[in-house]
């Protein structure tokens, strides 16, 4: 597998990232749904990469800078028949790699509080995150689940932020 910056012109991409907002729009009320579109994922403050397997693309998310030390996670998905394969694992673990290549202290995420999104909460706990209050332009929502990770501490159990 291999993860690339992509500049979201290339087909599969447009398509994979078409699928993953529809999705969550199925499944989170529309003033709940917080996934990017396109337009969304073009701006100059966002930082997409897509993960493939040969010419298939398997994985994709992103990283939006919120300020000089923190930015968030966004539009992480794995094609469904990917899932539970490592795909999610290896762009997270590159996620939060490039923002604390780009200087980040702080790196946080929006997920749904749904049972559809437990492995997604799983995996982010696996890897430091830890439940907190919203951050940047997010309000509390039942439909949300708001963590974030300092980067400068080794992963391990997730420490509670204060404020949640």
């Amino acid at each position: 597998m291999r993860i690339v910056v992509d500049d979201l012109s290339g087909r599969a991409t447009v398509e994979f990232l078409r699928g993953h907002v529809a999705q969550l729009r199925a499944i989170s009320p529309p003033e709940s749904t917080h996934a990017l579109d396109l337009d969304g994922l073009r701006r100059p403050e966002v930082t997409v990469w897509s993960a493939w397997d040969g010419e298939v693309i398997v994985g994709c998310g992103a990283l939006r800078r919120l300020d000089g030390t923190h930015a968030e996670i966004k539009s992480m998905r794995t094609a469904p028949s990917r899932r539970r394969g490592g795909v999610a694992s290896r762009l997270l673990e590159h996620l939060v790699d490039a923002a604390r290549d780009a200087g980040c202290g702080r790196l946080s995420l929006e997920t749904g509080s749904a049972e559809f999104f437990a492995p997604a909460r799983a995996l982010y706990r696996k890897f430091g995150f830890a439940e907190c209050a919203p951050f940047g332009d997010y309000r509390e929502d039942p439909h949300s689940v708001f963590m974030t990770r300092l980067l400068h501490e080794p992963v391990g159990e997730a420490t509670p932020v204060p404020g949640r």
